[in-house]
């Protein structure tokens, strides 16, 4: 007596289950785009959470510093250009032709773009945030350290990365925020 083929596997069960909770998650994301302010009140939270858990818990610091050096990665390179005048002058000289920002009215202009978008980066900070918020959940993650050499390194970092990224930005005259800058009218003619 042969018992009747099942209609489907456990393995496609639990893959057509799968990508039908990715294909929802990625519409509840698609969904958050517009509303930045919002997103990144809810990331704010989340890491309001995460740090009173560290400081009632006291201990992850390790896990507090290694989300810190990666936020910090993240916002560097949202704060820098997609395109590096740098290197595009580097790879002009090299060309005998000389590259950089519009200097006469004739010269095309290039915006501001950046190397992480804002959506991504609010994304992959949420996504860090809440890792290490689980990872604090755990012992094996307790690492002891002493936390104030971790913070004072931290401070270090963040002064002396932000100082390279502010003469960067000054020596090749670009701003990577909108507020301002000058705003025109649609409407004028």
């Amino acid at each position: 007596m042969d018992a009747p083929e099942p209609d489907q596997t456990p393995f496609a069960a639990m893959s057509a289950q799968g990508s039908r909770f990715a294909t929802q998650y990625q519409a509840y994301l698609d969904k958050s785009v517009p509303h930045a302010s919002y997103r990144w009140i809810g990331t704010g939270a989340l890491f309001l959470l995460f740090l009173l858990r560290i400081v009632l818990a006291q201990g992850w610091y390790i896990v507090c510093y290694t989300v810190g050096i990666y936020l910090l990665n993240l916002f560097l390179a949202f704060l820098t250009p997609k395109f590096d005048p740098s290197l595009e002058q580097d790879e002009g000289m090299e060309d005998g032709a000389a590259g950089g920002l519009p200097t006469k009215q004739d010269e095309e202009f290039r915006p501001f773009i950046r190397r992480l978008p804002e959506f991504k980066f609010w994304y992959s900070a949420t996504r860090a945030i809440a890792i290490a918020f689980v990872c604090s959940w755990f012992s094996i993650f307790d690492i002891p350290v002493f936390w104030p050499v971790l913070v004072i390194y931290w401070l270090i970092l963040v002064c002396l990365t932000m100082r390279r990224q502010i003469q960067h930005m000054i020596k090749y005259r670009y701003v990577p925020f909108t507020f301002g800058k000058a705003r025109y009218n649609r409407n004028a003619k």
